[in-house]
């Protein structure tokens, strides 16, 4: 069955997101973050009444003190309407072999209906089945248009899918559904620095834009040395394909807290300067986005004040699908 979200084939194992090649290129902390198998899903019709999944998880973390196992290791199920994607149900994992019913007694029928399975977000998948009552199929579907490039992120754990109750509604994955396109979620928790090592991966990968969504992890000093250089070298390497920074979204007690907004307001001038400094040099397809209400005035859209909960997830997905299709239609 094939695997969206799936950027490369020669893995470590099936369900990592960078090549095998890249372990002892990017640093470790990456590496190892990379193994979980965060914007992953399988998409297949049935006609069976009856849903299941058995996979077994990497890691012996289910949850996280401020992420519930459902998002970090459960799998979440959507099925089509015949109009559009909505959700029907998620796995609950206590323990690292997890069997579940995600659908069962719904009548038969001779027409099979389309599911999407996401994977878990913060763990990773050694092996994944599903299953369904005897005597009916499962079929994958078909891929989407090969016309229709992937978008390609690059970012934090707010990318990586923290804290996303679920992993059907980390923002990477709101945008792929909205959009009908497929997504690369390369989202590193703490990890995402802009970092070369990890662009010449990125690199490879024919894309139709580059979300670039770093600033949480850096300081300003590090925007400022680093994103025109990755913008380039993602250029050099896809000389159509537009680049979208966004900057940081505001945490939620900058409000208050005077040393957070400086942090802030520091992040995005470096950034503003950077894609200010590539496009006088004559770079064209570099767009930026403002962090400024990306997930919300309201300060509720966060889990912690950093991590958006899945309304902060909705927020920012629809400020980046407003960003990005104009840039896709070109």
């Amino acid at each position: 069955m094939p695997i969206e979200g799936r950027a490369f084939r020669d893995t470590k194992a099936p369900f990592d997101r960078l090549p095998l090649r890249a372990e002892g290129v990017v640093r470790e902390e990456v590496w190892n973050l990379s193994r979980n198998s965060a914007g992953m899903s399988l998409r297949f019709a049935t006609a069976s009444p009856e849903v299941r999944v058995r996979y077994r998880l990497s890691s012996k973390t289910i949850a996280l003190a401020h992420m519930p196992a459902t998002g970090v290791s459960g799998v979440d199920l959507y099925g089509h309407d015949g109009e559009r994607w909505r959700w029907l149900s998620v796995s609950r994992p206590s323990k690292q072999d997890v069997e579940a019913t995600l659908l069962e007694g719904i009548p038969a029928r001779e027409t099979p209906r389309s599911f999407w399975l996401y994977l878990p977000l913060y763990n990773g998948v050694e092996k994944m089945e599903i299953g369904v009552e005897e005597g009916f199929d499962v079929t994958p579907l078909p891929p989407r248009a090969k016309e229709q490039k992937p978008v390609v992120f690059y970012g934090t754990s707010i990318m990586h899918g923290a804290c996303a109750s679920r992993a059907g509604m980390a923002w990477p994955s709101i945008v792929g559904r909205a959009l009908d396109r497929e997504v690369f979620n390369f989202g590193f928790s703490g990890n995402g620095r802009m970092e070369k090592e990890v662009a010449q991966h990125l690199c490879e990968i024919d894309a139709a834009a580059f979300v670039v969504d770093c600033l949480p992890n850096m300081t300003a000093q590090l925007v400022a040395e680093r994103a025109g250089p990755l913008a380039q070298q993602l250029r050099a390497a896809r000389k159509d394909a537009p680049i979208l920074f966004v900057e940081d979204r505001t945490f939620a007690s900058a409000w208050f807290d005077e040393k957070r907004k400086r942090d802030h307001e520091q992040r995005r001038k470096e950034l503003r300067a950077a894609v200010a400094k590539l496009r006088e040099d004559g770079m064209q397809g570099v767009h930026l986005l403002s962090g400024e209400g990306l997930i919300g005035h309201d300060d509720e859209g966060t889990t912690d004040g950093s991590h958006p909960n899945d309304l902060g997830m909705m927020r920012q997905a629809d400020k980046v699908i407003v960003a990005l299709q104009p840039l896709l239609a070109r």
